[in-house]
């Protein structure tokens, strides 16, 4: 059950032992000037991996705080970004969750959006990447009780006055279904709520309801903020907001009828967990008959309050997942969450023998089918990539082709969706900087810059993805097909890269 769940968060890096697969798109020449004019490119980050100074500035502790170091935008500008995707602080902005706002917390973010503006790089703001402050975790058990809309409205309204008049673009919320599974159906993620047998080391919780008490309680704070924001800001700011998920395209194990509805049936639980709220306001039926009295109910205002709440969605996508039918987990008492979507998860087993890395397989073609399934099911609503990027072990190299590949062949996906009527507006890399990953700490990361954590100065370095991506950015054609690799010190060089002026 935990390694079928953690290999759905994509979080544990010993877990990643795939074969690398090649996508559709491999070869195939294209420049950022293919996409559409007001098409952007970015990177993302979050505040609990990049800011640091956990306990500084006023800033009291988050359920997420851990090491961390401060990006810098002089990086972003080397790169060529059109815009950086990153997350507030609620702790540093507001340390007792409620209350006075912390002036030093303010200047901060003050200062890190004026940099960006000054440099023309629009920056992308969340509200909530998953940092719930630890005081009201402690006072009333957070995204458990519902008095935590009216302070997570307090909070959101502070940002819509202070930073709105530069910030064009918020998400409420960083992939809520997976904080709803990881942090109260198995407990791997911070708060750490669940119940046996389906959680490992439960310090409480019930994993038969707290997910989906939590989904809701997320799905109304959202619909609260939204509605603020339109009434009050939106007229004058001429901003956007939306929600973020976590989007897999889910691939049945073969083609008999009952996989391929466990993959129906994976989609609705997954993504229609939130998105047939937003867009039709209430859960998918699958859910209800299966989850039954444990999945809370909207009532006819809530309802109409959820439904349209957003003016795009955010989606991170990595991989495709296997699934197949699982449908006698669902006689089971008592169930969890993944008893009830009735499902098993398969991994793709590694036959190729051709690299120890722990990376992602290379399916983006998935990426394409996430976009379609959007288009199709939930009205074709405006649509951000929030993350896409390559994990591999933390070491000392900055060679990195396989990232490279990955990354081209994803772009390269969202261009054929694009052409294909996909609402896609922008396309963000994660991460800007090898940084604190979720439950594999440093071991394997994601940056485009290389992070040496054993010099003090936490100097940076540019990978040849980083080249790569800046070459991209800068509208010439790019392609991996030439790149030479060393297989025996698994190093290339930028003359491999094949340049040409757009």
């Amino acid at each position: 059950m935990g390694m079928r769940v953690v290999l759905w968060l994509c979080l544990l890096p010993l877990c990643f032992d795939f074969l690398r697969a090649v996508a559709g798109s491999e070869g195939k020449e294209y420049n950022r000037n293919d996409f559409p004019k007001d098409f952007v490119f970015g990177v993302s980050t979050s505040a609990y991996q990049v800011e640091g100074a956990a306990l500084e500035d006023g800033r009291k502790r988050s359920i997420y705080d851990t090491f961390a170091h401060r990006s810098n935008v002089q990086l972003m500008v080397e790169t060529g970004l059109d815009a950086y995707r990153f997350s507030i602080s609620w702790s540093r902005l507001i340390p007792n969750g409620r209350g006075p706002v912390n002036a030093k917390g303010l200047r901060y973010y003050n200062n890190l959006i004026n940099e960006l503006i000054n440099h023309g790089i629009e920056p992308h703001v969340t509200l909530t990447h998953t940092d719930t402050p630890q005081v009201l975790e402690d006072e009333y058990g957070g995204f458990l009780d519902p008095r935590i809309i009216e302070d997570y409205t307090s909070y959101v309204d502070v940002c819509f006055r202070e930073f709105g008049d530069r910030v064009r673009y918020w998400t409420t919320f960083n992939e809520p279904n997976i904080f709803a599974i990881g942090g109260y159906n198995v407990g791997i993620t911070p708060p750490n709520r669940c119940s046996s047998p389906f959680g490992v080391k439960c310090t409480g919780g019930n994993s038969s309801t707290e997910p989906y008490i939590v989904g809701h309680t997320i799905l109304l704070a959202h619909a609260y903020a939204v509605r603020i924001y339109k009434e009050k800001y939106q007229a004058k700011q001429l901003g956007f907001i939306g929600m973020n998920l976590l989007s897999y395209h889910f691939s049945p194990v073969t083609n008999k009828s009952e996989d391929v509805i466990a993959v129906r049936r994976s989609n609705e639980f997954s993504i229609g967990w939130f998105m047939h709220p937003l867009t039709y306001g209430d859960y998918p039926e699958i859910m209800k008959k299966n989850v039954g009295s444990r999945l809370p109910i909207f009532s006819k205002t809530e309802s109409k309050l959820v439904k349209g709440s957003f003016d795009f969605i955010g989606i991170n996508y990595y991989t495709v997942m296997k699934m197949k039918d699982n449908s006698i987990s669902h006689t089971q008492m008592p169930r969890d969450f993944y008893a009830d979507m009735a499902v098993e998860w398969l991994m793709v087993p590694d036959t190729s023998g051709v690299s120890k890395e722990l990376m992602y397989p290379n399916e983006a073609w998935g990426l394409e089918r996430v976009l379609e399934h959007y288009k199709e099911v939930y009205g074709n609503p405006t649509i951000f990539i929030h993350e896409n990027g390559q994990l591999s072990n933390y070491n000392t190299s900055i060679n990195d082709p396989f990232r490279i590949e990955y990354i081209h062949d994803h772009i390269g996906s969202v261009l054929n969706a694009v052409r294909n009527g996909s609402n896609t507006r922008g396309y963000f890399v994660w991460s800007l900087l090898d940084v604190y990953e979720l439950l594999s700490d440093f071991y394997s990361t994601f940056g485009l810059y290389y992070v040496d954590y054993n010099d003090p100065n936490l100097t940076r370095h540019p990978k040849l993805s980083q080249k790569w991506y800046s070459e991209f950015l800068k509208g010439n054609y790019t392609t991996t097909t030439g790149m030479e690799i060393n297989q025996v010190d698994n190093t290339t060089t930028l003359d491999a890269l094949r340049y040409s002026a757009s």
